[in-house]
């Protein structure tokens, strides 16, 4: 095998290549789906609520404290028999959670493992907590809100 070697017309023709490489590119991703602002009940990381308040999420009877994950969160019951909810949405690469199992939440995508009532990071890589999520008891249901 020869090597060609490096000559002044060869460098300038890469870098050349390469700008015009970074602009198109620049230009596809601003265009794209990904550059879309989020609504604003969606957290600017995607690990927020989203959905609106007061949208019924389960039936408050299954709610136990043990835990359970319905529609993006983790729903645990305290002691008093307060609803609490933390986003079902790992905070290292974004992978849905797997239900709880005594009162931890684990991602199956890294092995990240949180405190299901409070987020609390147990086990990384994740080192930030799951978001806390605003619901409570309507009627027999737990709503956001």
């Amino acid at each position: 095998m020869s090597v060609q070697p490096l000559t002044r017309r060869s460098v300038l023709t890469g870098a050349a290549m390469s700008a015009v490489a970074a602009v198109v590119g620049f230009v596809v991703a601003r265009n794209s789906n990904a550059a879309s602002t989020k609504s604003p009940t969606s957290g600017a990381n995607s690990y927020g609520s989203g959905g609106s308040n007061n949208s019924a999420l389960v039936a408050a009877a299954k709610v136990t404290p043990a835990g359970i994950v319905e529609k993006g969160i983790v729903l645990t019951r305290d002691a008093s028999g307060s609803v609490h909810g933390v986003s079902a949405i790992c905070t290292h690469q974004g992978c849905t959670v797997a239900a709880p199992k005594g009162g931890i939440v684990s991602c199956p995508c890294h092995g990240s493992k949180f405190d299901a009532a409070t987020g609390r990071v147990l086990r990384g890589p994740a080192t930030r907590p799951l978001p806390a999520i605003a619901v409570h008891v309507q009627g027999d249901q737990v709503v956001r809100g």
